[in-house]
């Protein structure tokens, strides 16, 4: 019994973060995400005009689910995107592979902006514009994962949550910054000139965004802990079964090993990746259109109420983040699920309320619980698999969810209106990611404060390491001093 307790910390197995590393990590990180949510915030505040410039020929509730076909067949290659990019980081470095799809990111964005429309090149617009997107999915497949994987682990345990939080807070602000300058834009020049001209200039913006973004990363170093994994591979003598052979393990070894020794972290990723991004992509990329041509709604009115939405989410989401790290990853997903069930149907009955303010609070109370879950995730995503393959299996994972549920959301929820009428379906879509999250939550681990799985424990301070592992063999002691105890309260002849 004594030989099976776990053995006290001692100071090589806690790391001391370097602090301003650990900001640059950060910032470099959440650039990414910011660009790439620019773009779909562009994408989503467009879709009615880039119908009109790319299927011309088609009624406009066809436009619109054309659009967002468009929009969806990026999500598809997604997964492929996952399956190359996640084995590679854990290879390679998460560095090397996140400069690459920040590249891709860029280019593709651009891009859009450069192509011809229908009227100058018939049925090839769309072809390019489809094209474009399946690169954008594909690079994509690789950043979110990477991203929270390189934040995880350069995070002091303590604060992974609060810092996490930050590359979802680009996330946002990027959105934000897409859908400010559409509405900027749209009041500006107004409606025809956005169609005839302007809709190329928020694509045209990705070109510094992605340059500034690429610089950033490129300074990086690699995670302290994909860098102990390296070292520990290169002490060992290979052979079978030895971490250098697992170095080497070619793709489908790596794949083999995620979906047979860690499929059940692979469902429960996947189920909250589902809770987060159906109400992400509902709020982000649905509503704006939903209540254009649903409701009715002027354009101005549509941009500035999910406008404010995102704004609402920004200067929440850190605070989540924090609330994470005190009360832990599953109280406050269980929280969001349990409201996303109970308030979605109310939240969409304000919005089809006539007016300003009632509309307003429906889109506070969407903006608040998709909050709740962006807030978290990145702190919670990455510490279900251990280092080896964690960029790997948090790619396929992140990705297949996000393909099947999360990016089809708005044209799921655009041809389900379209077919029966309801306007409230949306409202029915949410509260059964809900019930998902409620589930998913169940059987997660709480990993709030400890330590990610195959890596050393993270603080951020010498002082800090000495106070862990003081406590960490006084409790060892402790547990020794309790087992032994009751190994002698049996050997003790009855009185």
């Amino acid at each position: 019994m004594l030989r099976r307790r776990k053995r006290p910390l001692g100071p090589e197995d806690v790391a001391v973060a370097d602090l301003p590393k650990v900001r640059l990590a950060v910032g470099a990180a959440a650039l990414g995400n910011t660009m790439e949510w620019f773009d779909f915030g562009v994408y989503a505040y467009l879709a009615d005009t880039l119908g009109k410039v790319f299927f011309p020929s088609s009624s406009p509730g066809t436009q619109v689910i054309s659009t967002f076909a468009t929009f969806a067949a990026a999500f598809l290659v997604r997964p492929l995107g996952g399956l190359v990019f996640g084995p590679l980081g854990d290879r390679i470095g998460r560095q090397r592979v996140l400069a690459i799809t920040m590249i891709m990111m860029a280019a593709s964005t651009l891009a859009v902006g450069l192509l011809p429309t229908y009227a100058a090149v018939g049925y090839l617009a769309p072809v390019l514009l489809l094209l474009c997107r399946l690169v954008q999915g594909f690079s994509t497949g690789g950043e979110y994962a990477g991203a929270t994987t390189y934040i995880a682990e350069y995070a002091p345990d303590r604060r992974r949550g609060f810092l996490g939080s930050w590359l979802d807070f680009g996330t946002f602000i990027g959105y934000s910054m897409g859908s400010g300058l559409v509405t900027v834009l749209t009041v500006t020049l107004g409606s025809q000139s956005l169609q005839d001209w302007a809709w190329r200039i928020p694509f045209l913006v990705a070109g510094p965004l992605g340059v500034t973004g690429l610089y950033m990363r490129l300074k990086l170093e690699d995670t302290p802990a994909f860098k102990a994994e390296v070292e520990e591979a290169a002490r060992n003598v290979p052979g079978e079964g030895s971490p250098v052979d697992e170095a080497r393990q070619s793709g489908r070894g790596r794949l083999k090993d995620i979906f047979t020794g860690h499929w059940q972290a692979i469902m429960i990723c996947i189920g909250l990746v589902l809770l987060y991004n159906v109400t992400n992509y509902m709020v982000t990329s649905y509503l704006p259109t939903y209540m254009t041509s649903t409701l009715d709604f002027g354009d101005t009115t549509a941009q500035l109420l999910v406008l404010g939405t995102m704004l609402l989410v920004v200067l929440t989401i850190t605070a989540v983040g924090r609330t994470s790290d005190r009360w832990g990853r599953r109280p406050v997903f269980m929280t969001g699920s349990i409201a996303l069930i109970a308030l979605s149907a109310p939240a969409f009955v304000l919005i089809r309320q006539g007016g300003i303010l009632l509309p307003a609070a429906g889109c506070a109370i969407l903006g608040l619980l998709l909050a709740s879950f962006a807030g978290t995730s990145a702190a919670t995503l990455p510490a279900l698999f251990p280092t080896r393959i964690r960029y790997g299996a948090l790619s396929i994972a992140f990705n297949l969810s996000v393909s099947l549920f999360g990016g089809t959301t708005p044209l799921v929820a655009s041809a389900l209106v379209e077919a029966t009428g309801d306007a409230m379906v949306p409202a029915y879509y949410l509260m059964v990611a809900g019930v998902v999250g409620c589930v998913s939550t169940l059987y997660l681990r709480e990993t709030a404060g400890k330590p990610l799985a195959g890596s050393r424990a993270m603080v951020e301070t010498p002082g800090q390491a000495r106070r862990l592992v003081a406590r960490s063999r006084t409790a060892a002691g402790r547990h020794a001093r309790d087992v032994w105890l009751r190994i002698r309260g049996r050997r003790r002849p009855p009185a």
